[in-house]
């Protein structure tokens, strides 16, 4: 079959904007989306987290849709509005049916921690009072973000709802690309959203020792690759792409932004929270979804990394990606976009496959910021502190999770 998959749409939220747009113009504004929280429990160390501070506009949609959904859904919600929108030029609830059969349009969003802050809430409130809300079964069902973006378009084929951690977002849009390749589908929407602001959620990460130590200053809260970097920052939001059949796209008239050519994901079986030593799961993500790609090492003008400002995972990516592309490596720019927004877990893979397609749209490949101080070891060209300017052609976005899930997308300049 092997049809061709290409990007007719996206939309994200986070802490740098409500949309697309407003998100990149703050990263090449080199704005930061984290800021100083103090935790009420003291016993966290973590004291910068990428909080969504403006309102969410949700009255486009239907009571009966948002009376079911936490916050995360809701974010995923948003970020699909914007991807419809642009795909199709109008985000009305019939569009997609004016070009599709809704058998032949999916979703898959993916999440990791779900619900988790109204399922907290709604269980206290019940021990404490033997009431809570008549939806709570629902707030705690982690594909209820699959649900409400299907119920709100009328998206009727496949669903599914990933949760592989950090790596998330990107194997949903991977498992999408998968579906209409195989010609199982012709439209999907794909992406990940996350949001983790209560206060046993913030506990059960920072008490793993993987959130930023930084206590006074945001510029060394978030340093991916440099030398002082003590952890990430846990950040909400969503990303989602709209992903169509090269030829039902163009005969509809599409407007084409890019094309996924490659996908793979492996799995470390080593540790739960710790990257394998042997890299074996990561080289092979990255090997194998170039090969899908059908191209070479030397056609990746752009990698966009996991970098996460973790000790381990900077170095291990480091390492994974000198084994796959030698001395290659350091003539690829790579940068790491969470200096920017933070993690935003399984929304980070979705959110990063768009910065990707923006860098291919702009030629202008993000900075990281925030890169105070050379490792050693880490030692790539990971475009510190300025913009390069440079034309894209093909990206890899590659992201990792707790659990050992490694995935790479290879995404692509369109080309008709």
């Amino acid at each position: 079959m092997n049809k061709r998959v290409v990007v007719t749409g996206y939309g994200a939220i986070c802490s740098l904007g409500k949309n697309t747009e407003e998100i990149w113009d703050s990263i090449l504004a080199k704005k930061i989306g984290y800021t100083y929280w103090e935790h009420p429990d003291k016993s966290v160390k973590a004291k910068y987290f990428g909080r969504i501070n403006f309102p969410l506009e949700l009255q486009v949609f239907s009571k009966k849709i948002l009376k079911n959904m936490p916050r995360f859904a809701k974010l995923g919600l948003m970020a699909s509005r914007e991807a419809i929108s642009m795909a199709f030029g109008s985000s009305q609830a019939t569009v997609v049916s004016e070009y599709y059969e809704p058998k032949d349009c999916g979703v898959i969003f993916g999440t990791g921690w779900g619900g988790i802050d109204e399922t907290i809430e709604n269980n206290d409130l019940y021990v404490n009072t033997g009431f809570a809300s008549t939806l709570s079964n629902l707030f705690a069902m982690p594909s209820i973000g699959t649900a409400s973006i299907a119920l709100n378009w009328n998206l009727r084929g496949y669903q599914n709802t990933p949760s592989a951690a950090c790596a998330t977002g990107s194997i949903s849009i991977g498992d999408a690309y998968e579906r209409i390749k195989m010609g199982k589908a012709k439209m999907m929407l794909a992406g990940g959203g996350e949001s983790i602001l209560g206060n046993y959620g913030i506990w059960t990460v920072d008490i793993l020792g993987a959130l930023s130590k930084e206590q006074v200053e945001p510029k060394n809260a978030c340093c991916p690759f440099s030398a002082g970097r003590t952890g990430f920052i846990l950040s909400e939001g969503a990303g989602v792409v709209c992903l169509e059949e090269y030829e039902s796209a163009k005969s509809r008239g599409a407007n084409i932004l890019a094309e996924i050519t490659g996908f793979a994901s492996f799995t470390d079986a080593y540790d739960m929270t710790a990257p394998a030593p042997d890299l074996a799961g990561r080289v092979w993500a990255i090997k194998d979804a170039i090969s899908d790609a059908q191209i070479m090492n030397e056609d990746i003008d752009y990698i966009n990394a996991h970098g996460t400002s973790t000790q381990l995972n900077d170095l291990n990516e480091t390492l994974a990606l000198k084994e796959v592309f030698a001395e290659k490596i350091y003539n690829i720019p790579v940068s790491s976009t969470k200096s920017y927004t933070g993690h935003l877990i399984a929304a980070t893979g979705a959110i990063e496959t768009i910065f990707c397609i923006k860098s291919i749209e702009s030629s202008i490949i993000p900075a990281t910021i925030n890169f105070h101080e050379k490792d050693i070891n880490c030692n790539l060209n990971y475009v510190p502190n300025e913009h390069m300017r440079k034309k894209v052609k093909r990206t890899l976005n590659i992201n990792y999770g707790f659990g050992g899930s490694n995935s790479c997308l290879v995404i692509q300049k369109a080309d008709e």
